[in-house]
């Protein structure tokens, strides 16, 4: 079997990397440095089914199907994940720990079986890396001290 496994330490504290992490306003800033994926439908509910749509690739419709498993706020959420067209479900975690004033993270994406998951887990972990080190960081550096995105941010709204 194989799986995703990633350790990220950042300098803010829990709560702060929690909203980051949990907020659908907030989730497609940082995925952008990989697929993009937005959250539709999403909440830090046991049992809530939702989805992430990100861009259509070649042989990929770009939508995961998705069920919240587990939340402890703000230090674990685990829900499932499948291919909108079927397949292995398999699970991801977020993991928050208080560590050297900031947070652990710890992503863990675990079930991919065979040949097919051995390249899935490769694919994904090269793309989750790359939004755990470039994209989530830049979505915390430009919270404010109340945690919310600031005005003057590259990554909010758009102005005219």
């Amino acid at each position: 079997m194989s799986a995703i496994h990633i350790v990220r330490d950042y300098p803010h504290p829990p709560e702060k990397v929690w909203r980051a992490v949990t907020d659908p306003e907030l989730i497609p800033l940082w995925t952008a440095t990989g697929a993009g994926a937005r959250p539709e439908g999403f909440a830090t509910t046991v049992g809530t089914t939702f989805t992430f749509v990100a861009k259509p690739k070649p042989g990929w419709s770009g939508v995961v199907v998705c069920e919240v498993l587990e939340v402890r706020e703000p230090s674990l959420l685990r829900y499932s994940w499948q291919d909108e067209s079927g397949g292995e479900v398999t699970e991801v975690a977020y993991r928050l720990a208080p560590h050297r004033g900031g947070t652990r993270f710890t992503y863990d994406h675990t079930g991919f079986t065979g040949a097919g998951g051995y390249f899935m887990a490769k694919i994904l972990g090269a793309v989750r890396t790359k939004m755990l080190t470039k994209g989530l960081p830049a979505v915390l550096n430009d919270f404010d001290d109340q945690g919310n995105l600031r005005p003057d941010s590259p990554l909010g709204p758009k102005r005219p």
